[in-house]
């Protein structure tokens, strides 16, 4: 940390190296947009990279940088539902309805909807669900990722399971 804040860039390199994929898989979690969530980390690092003076230590470096990533990425999400896109790869393959279904197929479709069901959910309960299930996170850091106490996380995580368990039954 300390190199890093002397603007060392190996140690930036090894702390880009470290926290990259858990932070891109967190502004996924928001944006449901690869290319949108890789800009959104970019911007994130470069945020806090310029703020490593600020970082005070109160927290991990892990879940400061997390938090500027929901951050970016949330306003990111904001500049893009004022302008609405889609493109071509948004369409998806055409499924075969001739080809036999078999266990693995099964499988991955449950998967699918499963993580389709994951995206309706309210975003602080996607937020826990991902965050705890993907990540590992404990309930205290999901708090302060999405702006509640460690109480509220764990209430979001709970409530958000069980309205995937009832929307996978139906």
């Amino acid at each position: 940390m300390e190199a890093a804040r002397r603007g060392d860039p190996a140690a930036q390199d090894r702390l880009v190296s470290r926290h990259h994929e858990v932070a891109w898989r967190v502004a996924l979690g928001v944006l449901k947009d690869e290319d949108a969530a890789a800009d959104a980390v970019q911007d994130a690092f470069l945020k806090a990279f310029r703020s490593l003076d600020g970082f005070r230590g109160d927290a991990r470096f892990r879940t400061w940088l997390l938090s500027i990533v929901v951050n970016e990425a949330r306003g990111a999400l904001r500049r893009r539902t004022r302008r609405r896109e889609s493109g071509l790869d948004d369409v998806g393959p055409v499924a075969d309805t001739a080809a036999p279904v078999d266990r693995e197929v099964v499988i991955r479709d449950e998967a699918r909807r499963a993580r389709a069901l994951v995206e309706d959910l309210p975003e602080k309960q996607r937020l826990a669900v991902t965050l705890r299930i993907d990540e590992g996170l404990s309930f205290r850091e999901i708090g302060e990722l999405i702006g509640s106490s460690e109480g509220a996380a764990r209430v979001n995580y709970h409530h958000g399971i069980r309205r995937l368990r009832e929307k996978m039954t139906e």
